[in-house]
């Protein structure tokens, strides 16, 4: 671990290399002059691990936005934000004694050339779809091992211990369903995968149609805001969707980003749908189903004729 033995409070890189070292490691002293105890910010010395996790996950997000929005400048901003988290926690850890920044960049560095045994040793790489295959294969090799350590300590872990269960639920579903696979919990080819599909769906019909429901279709709960029934339909949804996270899968699709991108296409066309109402000075929530039909396949004209101008 590369501590500064100079400095009582931790460091989060050695001394040597932080002087001069560029933007990085300036950007490191500055992170621990904020963590300083006198003439820091009290705020950033007030922060712990599990403070900081909630802004981890939220800088996370607004990066991904600004990238999906394609605003670079914006993306650089929230690269940056994410880094803070990064060098923040680290420099948690290493007024603790735990790890510095460099024991971070180490293992992640160790850990691609690892993973890429395609580029760093004689393995064969081949698409982006084999090397993917292969990244998978690789790292189930680690929890093999890392089992393996475990069970001689008492504890055995499971393949899926490293998804975090407060993931998004579509993120979740997507690194499970990629693990099991990587395991051999795999069809064979993608017709199987449809044919889950139309299965799942058959059973969520089946468990709706014998739940309560009230005239307009939806499911009614008991006094105690639980049934079996409408439990039971609420669970073959999630296996339907389960099961095209395994499509989207199998024909190299990234559900999270599609989704996100299909919500981003919704957005933008509700967003001329609202302009075109305030144009002619009508509320929205006022028009019938069949003008806001005519709205948003005006949006969708426009939005097409859009992209064919670029």
């Amino acid at each position: 671990m590369a501590m500064n033995e100079n400095d009582p409070e931790g460091s989060l890189c050695d001394g040597e290399r932080a002087a001069g070292s560029g933007a990085f490691y300036d950007f490191v002293e500055t992170v621990a002059a904020l963590r300083a105890p006198e003439g820091g910010c009290p705020w950033n010395r007030a922060q712990t691990h599990e403070s900081l996790t909630e802004y981890l996950v939220e800088e996370a997000y607004e990066a991904a936005d600004a990238i999906e929005a394609r605003d670079t400048r914006r993306v650089e901003e929230e690269l940056g934000d994410v880094l803070l988290q990064v060098v923040l926690q680290s420099q948690i850890a290493a007024e603790a004694g735990e790890f510095t920044i460099d024991d971070v960049c180490a293992t992640v560095d160790e850990k691609m050339v690892r993973r890429h045994p395609h580029v760093f040793s004689d393995a064969a790489g081949g698409d982006a779809n084999e090397v993917a295959r292969l990244w998978e294969q690789v790292k189930l090799a680690e929890k093999e091992e890392a089992a393996r350590r475990a069970s001689e300590s008492g504890r055995i872990p499971s393949l899926l211990d490293d998804v975090p269960r407060s993931f998004p639920a579509l993120l979740q579903a997507q690194k499970i369903s990629r693990k099991a696979a990587a395991a051999g919990f795999e069809w064979d080819a993608l017709d199987g995968v449809w044919a889950k599909v139309r299965e799942e769906e058959a059973e969520l019909r089946e468990a709706y149609a014998a739940a309560p429901k009230s005239e307009d279709g939806r499911m009614l709960r008991g006094a105690d805001a639980t049934d079996p029934l409408v439990e039971a339909a609420e669970l073959e949804f999630g296996d339907l969707l389960f099961a095209l996270v395994n499509v989207a899968r199998h024909m190299g699709i990234d559900s999270e980003s599609a989704l996100r991108r299909t919500c981003a296409k919704f957005r933008s066309r509700w967003e001329s749908m609202e302009g075109e109402a305030r144009a002619s000075r009508t509320q929205i929530d006022r028009l019938t189903a069949d003008a806001l039909e005519g709205l948003w396949q005006a949006a969708k004209d426009r939005e097409g004729a859009e992209h064919g101008s670029e």
